[in-house]
């Protein structure tokens, strides 16, 4: 599949407050609900790591850490993680800071019930396949709490493939960071965010093929055709 960075083909990208304008849109002009667009976007990431990371392709058959912070992010993360256990991977949820709140709740109780783990422990990262990162998404400000700085220090060093899920924790989302997280793979939601410009290492796709044409036409968007009935697209390969 032709990238976009090969076929120069025009992309839009989404600041910050754009970013979070279109996900206001969606609830309160097109009647979506934070759980309809969690499930979705976490669906749509649970694809697009099947198709970069195929299970059969891994060392130890899809054994996954996902790393879920407090906020949306880490609510795309934990629905992720559930698709992913249907996919035939194996899940395993780093969850420092749960949101006590009935939508996650929910998501960390239909996690369970689908046999996915919890752990504690981020010493033995090496021995997964992947690490999906679900930690910040595009509202993060700095500075990174104390709570979260184990995780953070881990995603930057570790040698083990990570997938960032809509934004490189961390990162200025207007702005990006030269020095900051790199993820081998990077799956924007809705419409990749400028950050993105900068990674010259990361496979880069789209997911989140939800978006009603009179918001697309309102933002000015130009995005990718998905291919038949897939959740996701391939925007660019390494450089």
């Amino acid at each position: 599949m032709a990238s976009a960075k090969s076929s120069m083909l025009p992309i839009s990208y989404l600041s910050q407050v754009e970013a979070q304008n279109v996900d206001i849109d969606l609830m309160n002009e097109f009647g979506y609900e934070m759980s309809q667009l969690m499930e979705l976007a976490g669906l749509s990431c649970a694809v697009a790591v099947t198709q970069q990371y195929p299970r059969d392709n891994l060392t130890n058959k899809g054994k996954v850490l996902v790393c879920c912070g407090p906020g949306n992010n880490g609510g795309d993360g934990l629905v992720c993680a559930r698709h992913l256990k249907l996919f035939g991977y194996s899940p395993c949820i780093y969850y420092p800071k749960r949101t006590d709140k009935p939508l996650y709740n929910g998501l960390v109780k239909q996690c369970t019930s689908f046999g996915v783990s919890f752990t504690t422990d981020l010493t033995q990262y090496s021995d997964y396949d992947l690490i999906i990162d679900a930690v910040f998404g595009f509202s993060f400000k700095p500075p990174t709490r104390e709570l979260f700085i184990p995780v953070m220090d881990m995603l930057r060093e570790t040698k083990v493939p990570v997938v960032s899920i809509d934004v490189p924790s961390g990162v200025d989302v207007d702005n990006g960071d030269a020095e900051g997280l790199q993820p081998d793979m990077l799956i924007s939601l809705t419409a990749p965010k400028f950050c993105s410009k900068l990674l010259t290492k990361t496979h880069h796709y789209l997911g989140g093929r939800f978006l009603p044409q009179p918001l697309i036409d309102k933002y000015k968007l130009t995005l990718p055709e998905y291919p038949g009935t897939s959740l996701c697209v391939k925007l660019s390969s390494p450089e």
